[in-house]
């Protein structure tokens, strides 16, 4: 067999089954909804990922509320064909930024072109970022993908250009919790945080990595999504930023799209609530009152503050990831 089954999966305890068969399909319906969005005119807004999806919706909310949205992608053709048909819904128009999430001068590339348009227009709102919805992300891939510079592709784009992004744009989403009290960070995780095996040879296309599934990887990501948002609200929560992370329910998407045999079964025959619903979690967490209280919490659907694994909120671990992060983007060049 091989690695046919994910070591995440076969390693599941009943608690563990238990939390996840809860969470995917004994949640309810969403009561908050995104009627519920207050008014948000005056705010600004990147969301990674948001051509598509979760993030589609979370856009297109935002803008049916008011607030000027940055949609941060890969695809410009893709985005821009977004904006446009958001615009003709919503009649607000979002932002192209260009961001490629697995390469990390992209990365730097988007934060530097967002910043500079706050630069230039010194009397306008873009002086600030309110909430940044770390949203983007890639599930399964074929395990012989990696990026150019031999990261594995799906904890490169999941959690390190994240990390990136967000450390990037600290100062600026500091200037802003300074004059307006608290700013927000919101990412993405998934119930399979709590099945995530950490292995630190494997985020490299290493021989180890290999030997793993694409699911475990996945998994693993989604379990340093969460340790990553639980150590930004401990670094930074006394500076009035409000990290969180979300679980954004068994929605389908398109987010698996390059998997394959009895894996694309089994990942699609659990995606069974609509994409409207995608967003409800994420834009709580992002935009409601009780989101400012969440530092450092986990929200399951439909904003419902759940538990963490256990050794997400272990300081040691989320100082051990940081401390890694932080060293492969140490290097990165400066741009012309």
């Amino acid at each position: 067999m091989g690695n046919t089954i994910p070591f995440s999966l076969r390693h599941m305890t009943p608690s563990t089954t238990y939390t996840m068969v809860q969470q995917s399909f004994f949640c309810g319906k969403p009561k908050w909804t995104t009627d519920d969005v207050p008014d948000l005119s005056g705010q600004v807004m990147i969301v990674t990922g948001g051509n598509a999806g979760v993030g589609r919706q979370t856009v297109k909310a935002l803008l049916e509320h008011h607030a000027k949205v940055y949609m941060a992608s890969r695809n410009q053709k893709k985005a821009e064909a977004a904006i446009e048909e958001l615009y003709e819904s919503t009649g607000k128009r979002a932002v192209f930024l260009h961001l490629d999430l697995s390469d990390l001068l992209s990365v730097k590339r988007a934060a530097m072109e967002f910043l500079r348009v706050n630069l230039y227009l010194l009397f306008s709102k873009e002086q600030e970022l309110h909430v940044l919805y770390n949203n983007g992300g890639i599930m399964v891939p074929p395990i012989q993908e990696a990026t150019r510079t031999g990261y594995d592709l799906t904890f490169a784009t999941n959690v390190l250009g994240h990390f990136y992004l967000t450390k990037l744009l600290l100062p600026i989403l500091i200037s802003t919790a300074q004059k307006l009290g608290t700013v927000r960070v919101v990412t993405i995780t998934s119930m399979v945080h709590y099945v995530g095996t950490i292995k630190y040879d494997t985020f490299k296309d290493e021989p180890a990595r290999r030997k793993r599934t694409p699911f475990d990887l996945y998994a693993q990501s989604k379990w340093a999504n969460a340790v990553f948002a639980v150590e930004l609200a401990r670094r930074y929560g006394e500076q009035d930023i409000v990290a969180t992370s979300v679980n954004p329910g068994n929605i389908r998407t398109d987010v698996a799209r390059n998997s394959t045999g009895l894996l694309t079964l089994f990942v699609k025959s659990i995606l069974i609530h609509p994409v409207e619903w995608g967003a409800v979690t994420q834009l709580w967490a992002g935009v409601s009152a009780e989101g400012a209280q969440l530092n450092g919490k986990y929200v399951a659907p439909w904003g419902r503050v759940a538990k963490h694994r256990r050794d997400v909120e272990d300081p040691e671990r989320g100082r051990e990831l940081w401390d890694w992060l932080e060293e492969q983007v140490s290097s990165i060049p400066e741009l012309n």
